[in-house]
């Protein structure tokens, strides 16, 4: 997959190339048909999300649907509440 068209806010995805190879990410918002911004609360933080190509990322088929939510009724959100959001999947993956 190379294209943002199947991709929404609040998913969960995970970096297959780059320093941060093997990290769980959100996706916090979608730049165009390649890019993402995406956010751990921990190494990328919401003040400065990474950007990254589509093609670097393996795309799971969760979405967090609070975030996706929150996001877009522009509710304030903290780092601490995408680390929160990460947790269980951290473990699981």
């Amino acid at each position: 997959m190379d294209s943002t068209s199947d991709i929404t806010i609040g998913q969960v995805v995970k970096s297959r190339a780059g320093r941060d190879k093997g990290n769980i990410f959100l996706v916090l918002d979608i730049i165009d048909d390649k890019y993402l911004y995406i956010v751990d609360g921990d190494i990328r933080k919401l003040e400065n999300p990474k950007k990254k190509k589509v093609k670097h990322l393996i795309i799971y088929n969760t979405v967090v649907p609070e975030l996706k939510e929150k996001i877009e009724n522009g509710t304030k959100i903290n780092n601490a509440y995408i680390r929160k959001l990460l947790e269980p999947f951290k473990i699981k993956l």
